[in-house]
């Protein structure tokens, strides 16, 4: 309604001011210069500004979900995982790596989220900082070819997207009253697949072209360079993640931006659909179609539609929030870690003593 309205409107103002207009902050960025000069030794920042007010809201809203979510362990280990990665290794770190003269790093980000990792000037930040800027370099490459497709393979993409991902994080916390609004029809999923896996491959061009500029001295490549990354960085970097992957939340649901937009969440997803050991098995026997499952499902899986045939859900976008299983009235719906010969197979639905089987 009106709230979730005006909710949405200040929230995409609050993003348009910070990125394109941060001389109408100065005196909120003054509010917080203590706390930066006390973390970094230096003076606060629109960013800083931005980050505190991240971790805050995630702080805040969380303590709501466990509130939410008291008779659910699951769902508040999760919350407690996200509330910790954001305020340590997304705020606190950061801040404490500069006051340290090292370069600013999240250690949880990862390519192509983080988009500016093999950027130029961040290549040469951490070749020049010595042992510790190698070894942000190397724990970076190593997230990105080892990490993400060996926790995928174990856990699906909810070990990142559910329980370390700051974004993720603010979703499930701040926009978790708004969660219920994701578009669950199915010319959203058209435009949803189009559209994240077009952004991720975006990223891996502008990438190549990136690295095979650093090492080159065509003038023509470094042109081309400046110009992706000034385009990827409004266009996708801002304007999609910031004020349409937040300010919408009121509008389209809380995972706008990892639903639709976000590169990593791509990759983890790809590496989820085919070669992963995560699902969330059904029970079709019980289900009684009351559709709160598919309701509050987040990245728009009609949830009810596998639960009524007994499927297991393997897809791309699921998160594993696990909210569809605590919503669940009967206990339908389970998060579970296999083998992947389970995966996607047939599926008993018992009825009485009958047993009828679906393809999944």
């Amino acid at each position: 309604g009106w709230l979730g309205m005006i909710t949405g409107t200040y929230l995409i103002l609050f993003y348009i001011i910070l990125y394109w207009f941060p001389a109408y902050m100065v005196n909120a960025v003054w509010m917080v210069n203590p706390l930066s000069l006390l973390l970094s030794g230096n003076p606060a920042s629109q960013w800083f500004l931005y980050g505190f007010i991240y971790t805050l809201a995630i702080l805040v809203m969380g303590i709501r979900m466990f509130r939410k979510y008291r008779g659910n362990k699951y769902q508040q280990l999760r919350t407690a995982s996200v509330m910790f990665f954001q305020t340590a290794f997304a705020f606190l770190i950061p801040e404490i790596l500069v006051l340290l003269n090292q370069p600013y790093y999240d250690f949880k980000n990862i390519w192509p989220l983080d988009y500016d990792f093999f950027y130029d000037y961040q290549i040469s930040t951490f070749l020049s900082s010595g042992g510790v800027g190698m070894f942000m370099l190397i724990w970076g490459i190593l997230l990105i070819i080892i990490a993400v497709p060996l926790f995928t393979y174990f856990y699906g993409k909810r070990w990142y997207c559910s329980w370390v991902c700051g974004c993720g994080g603010l979703a499930e916390t701040v926009g978790d009253p708004y969660r219920q609004l994701s578009d669950k029809s199915l010319k959203a999923w058209n435009i949803e697949r189009y559209l994240i896996h077009g952004v991720l491959v975006l990223a891996v061009v502008m990438t190549l072209i990136t690295i095979a500029n650093y090492f080159s001295s065509f003038s023509f490549l470094g042109n081309v360079t400046n110009q992706l990354h000034s385009f990827y960085g409004f266009a996708i970097g801002s304007a999609f993640a910031g004020v349409v992957g937040t300010g919408f939340y009121p509008f389209m649901g809380n995972r706008v931006w990892c639903r639709f937009g976000c590169p990593l969440a791509a990759y983890l997803g790809m590496v989820q659909r085919f070669k992963s050991r995560f699902r969330i098995t059904t029970n079709g026997g019980q289900c009684i179609s009351c559709g709160n499952c598919s309701t509050y499902c987040e990245m728009g899986i009609d949830v009810r539609w596998y639960a009524q045939r007994g499927q297991n859900i393997v897809r791309s976008s699921c998160v594993g929030c696990g909210v569809c299983s605590a919503v669940c009235p009967r206990g339908v719906l389970k998060l579970e870690n296999g083998p992947e010969e389970g995966r996607i197979n047939e599926n008993p639905i018992l009825i009485g003593n009958d047993s009828i089987k679906v393809n999944a």
